[in-house]
């Protein structure tokens, strides 16, 4: 049996990959993120963000944020949608999934409403792609002893 030349992307790689995957639901006109919480080598749930079920969305109804010309990672509260990383959690607990001890692969660094619910969910790790500059965030995640990993792709 010969041996493929193919070499299989690391773990980190793959749930990354498959969380630029899920972003592409994202009907946000900003930013499309997407996260999926893993344990064990397991898809325990995912997340984009978007707006609640059932809800016109912004892709329909346009940003509040735009219209208002609210800066990027200020007044999370003026928005339509849901963050991927609070969907995903949200998925979880719907579907009676434990996601504690889980880690969270995401497209983009979590702002400081979801880093706070990252740790309270018990989740151990973040694995991002983007940068998001969210002091506070940072601070918070570090104070809870979260790692947090950037993955350059």
């Amino acid at each position: 049996m010969q041996k493929s030349n193919h070499s299989r992307p690391s773990w980190e790689s793959y749930f990354l990959r498959i969380a630029e995957q899920v972003a592409e639901r994202s009907t946000c006109l900003r930013r499309k993120v997407g996260a999926l919480l893993v344990k064990n080598k397991r898809i325990l749930a995912t997340g984009y963000n978007g707006a609640p079920i059932g809800l016109k969305h912004c892709s329909e109804v346009g940003c509040l944020r735009e219209d208002r010309e609210i800066a990027s990672g200020t007044q999370h509260e003026l928005c339509r949608g849901l963050h991927a990383e609070q969907n995903a959690i949200i998925q979880a607990a719907l579907h009676g999934i434990k996601i504690d001890g889980a880690s969270i692969y995401t497209t983009h660094e979590p702002c400081v409403l979801c880093a706070k619910m990252l740790v309270n969910s018990g989740v151990k790790e973040i694995f991002y792609r983007d940068s998001y500059p969210d002091q506070l965030a940072q601070n918070i995640l570090s104070e809870a002893k979260i790692r947090v990993i950037h993955i350059e792709e």
